[in-house]
């Protein structure tokens, strides 16, 4: 992870990053919610989304939400195991993906 000096870092240098679920591919597995509850979580419809630092359901379409450092590695774990592969991390700062079926 780059390290970085300005308004879009965390007090630990980190880039922010944020995470958010594509619906149209979710499998509705539920490996996401497995790995951080306390991020993501799945709905009446079957489908994983993620949540909002206040524990709220955000279902609007492209819908992001901070990664906490504590939970980064369950995350990427998501990422990674998920089979419909939707889920996408992605720095704040330019909105590059760096996990994910989109990350370089």
């Amino acid at each position: 992870m780059t390290v970085r000096h300005d308004a879009e870092t965390g007090s630990e240098g980190h880039d922010l990053l944020e995470v958010w679920i594509d619906q149209d591919l979710c499998t509705g597995d539920g490996i996401c919610a497995q790995y951080a509850p306390e991020v993501f979580e799945l709905d009446i419809d079957g489908l994983a989304y993620v949540k909002s630092g206040d524990d709220e359901l955000l279902q609007a379409p492209g819908a992001t939400t901070p990664v906490p450092l504590p939970l980064l590695r369950d995350v990427v774990d998501s990422a990674k195991e998920c089979p419909g592969d939707c889920i996408h991390v992605r720095r704040v700062s330019d909105r590059v993906e760096v996990y994910g079926p989109d990350a370089e």
